[in-house]
This record gives C-alpha cells, structure tokens and sequence, in this order.
C-alpha cells in the first residue's frame, strides 16, 4: 500500500467542503489531517463532519505542522497566491483553486516559489477531469475527427451570482469564462495567439454598474490555425448550459448537457424531457473527485501533475486580453499582455 498523503485544507467554504468530503470518502491513499478558515466556527462543522482530527487557528498554524505533506487552498481568490507561496516555503506540496491570482506579477512571484522549493503545484481546473471532455480531448488526440477546424464552447449559468461577489470576482473573464480558456487549450492541445470580445450587460443592470459584463461572445485564434469560439451568459432559464462542439476534417465531435435522468416523455403535443443539472455542484461532482485524485497520485508517484502552475498562469492572460479586447473593441493578441507585463 501507498503511504497516505496527510494533507491540510486551508478554507472550509463550498468548495473546500467538496474537497474535504472527497478526501474523507473516496481517497484512500489520502487523509485530511488539519482544517482552517478565517470563520472558524465553519472549519469546526468541516472537521466534525469529515473526521478531521484538527482545527488550526490559522494558515500559518497549519502550515508549520510538521505532520501535513500537502495542502488544499481553497480560502478567497486574494489569498491563493500568498498562501501558494507559503506552502512552497514551508515545503508542502499544494492543490490551488482558480484562479492562482488576478495579478501576473503575483503568479509570477508563486510559481517562481514553488520551483524554487521542489514542490508539486495543482491548480484547480475540474473540467478537464469530466468524462464527456476527456473524451473530445482523446478524439483530438487520436486524430478520430482529423485535423481540428472550429471549436465551440457553450458555458451558461443557471442565474448570476449576487452583485457582492461580482464586486470582487474580477469580472466575468476571471471568475466564469477563465474556465473555458483553459478548456480551450486542453482539447485543441495548443495554445491561443489572439482574441476578440463582444459582450454586454443583457442579464442584470447591476452587474454593469459594478463594472462588469454578463453575456459574451469571444472569438479565439489558435497558432495552429484553429478558429474558437466561446460563448457565455450569467444566466440561462433552463439551468446550466455545459456543451462542446469541435469540426475537424474528418468528422465532429459533440457533448451535450448532462441530466438528471435519461427519461424522455412522448405525448400527442410534444416530446420532452426533465431541465439539464442545474448548477456546476452537480454537473461536475466527479470531475471533483477526479482532479484531487490525480493531485495525489502524481505527489505519492513524483511524477508531473496534470495542470501546472503554467496552465493556471495562461487563462489568466486569456482573461486580461479579452477585457482589453472589450474595453479596446479590437482583437488583441495574447503577446501584448505579456509584454505590458514585462514593461511594468
């Protein structure tokens, strides 16, 4: 047997609950050892929950603890970074959610810690791990549909968040479409050279007063010639929209929503079936589980996690470029934030 990767879990929020619940039910080669959240009450339900055996009284507590090999952050998206590089200072290997900062002087700053240190850093991009992806991904890859011509990615909510979130969320390129860039490179397998964005406020006129958008068309160009396209919206009235089209020269390659069940009614007036799942809790429970256990496979193997700290670095570019391309009503290519950067 493998020895058990003692892993610490910084955040007792939504998703640092779903992680807790995976590393205490579905991952034997795994143990949460210690919890911590600013809410401290919210850590203490986590850990009586979980068989959580401790509750530090801060990152920093948990950190120091000799005991713990790897750490979940799963707190705010203003403390990945700093907590990124304290992990790798302290020497644990860590699993970040998205994004790893809205500053790429900050990403920067974190994975130059983490390669300096040795350490193994996963970021948090789920969808990769869904099954109807993967495949679409393996048919690229096997070359099942030919060469790749146009992608289309459909990514909808079922209803916005509130305007509190969206006030710091980094706006709808950061928080929502950041994981349909890196959904976009992960099955066409190339990266990205320009951008062009139309977006408006179609949804909730205060999201626009908090300045941001809520619906969005982006257009992609890949270096290999592939033309992407996304298309967002805050919210769709009947549930979660999550589909993927990809045309190639041989052939397409499609997924479609995922339901509750696969009942489908037949009447005189019409042929119809139950709403898709309704919120990305459901759609992506086992994509969840999958990233987290492809994190501590690759740490108890030493061998390379499957989304470096790079993958989390490249949506992040995506998402500036295709504001400025909004703010700029033009297409920008991915070279200009780069260079904006080094010049800063």
């Amino acid at each position: 047997m493998k020895k058990q990767l003692r892993i610490g879990i910084i955040g007792a929020g939504r998703i640092g609950k779903v992680h807790a619940a995976t590393v205490a039910t579905r991952l034997p080669d795994a143990a949460a050892m210690a919890i911590a959240d600013v809410n401290r009450a919210a850590a203490e339900e986590v850990a009586g929950r979980f068989g959580i055996p401790r509750v530090a009284g801060t990152a920093a507590d948990l950190l120091a603890d000799p005991a713990i090999d790897a750490v979940l952050v799963c707190s705010s998206t203003d403390t990945h970074a700093e907590l990124v590089v304290a992990a790798a200072r302290a020497g644990k290997h860590v699993f970040c959610e998205k994004p790893i900062d809205h500053s790429l002087a900050r990403i920067d700053l974190a994975l130059a810690e983490v390669e300096k240190a040795g350490v193994q850093l996963q970021v948090g991009f789920n969808r990769r791990f869904d099954a109807n992806f993967a495949r679409v991904r393996a048919a690229v890859e096997k070359g099942e549909i030919g060469r790749p011509r146009l992608l289309h990615i459909v990514s909808r909510d079922p209803a916005p968040p509130p305007v509190a979130y969206v006030r710091v969320s980094g706006g709808i390129f950061l928080d929502m479409t950041i994981h349909d860039f890196d959904m976009a490179r992960f099955l066409i397998g190339d990266d990205v050279e320009e951008i062009y964005t139309a977006a408006g406020v179609m949804v909730d006129p205060e999201i626009g007063r908090a300045g941001d958008l809520d619906t969005a068309l982006i257009v992609l160009r890949f270096r290999n010639g592939v033309i992407g396209t996304i298309d967002n919206c805050r919210q769709a009235a009947y549930g979660y929209d999550q589909r993927v089209e990809i045309l190639g020269s041989g052939g397409s390659i499609a997924t479609a929503n995922c339901y509750p069940n696969q009942a489908v009614v037949s009447t005189a007036e019409s042929v119809r079936r139950d709403l898709p799942l309704n919120f990305f809790m459901d759609r992506y429970t086992e994509s969840f589980a999958a990233e987290l256990r492809a994190f501590v496979d690759a740490v108890a193997d030493n061998r390379p996690v499957p989304v470096t700290g790079c993958d989390g670095r490249v949506p992040v570019v995506m998402a500036l470029a295709a504001r400025k391309s909004y703010d700029e009503r033009r297409p920008v290519r991915l070279e200009e934030i780069e260079a904006a950067i080094a010049v800063g």
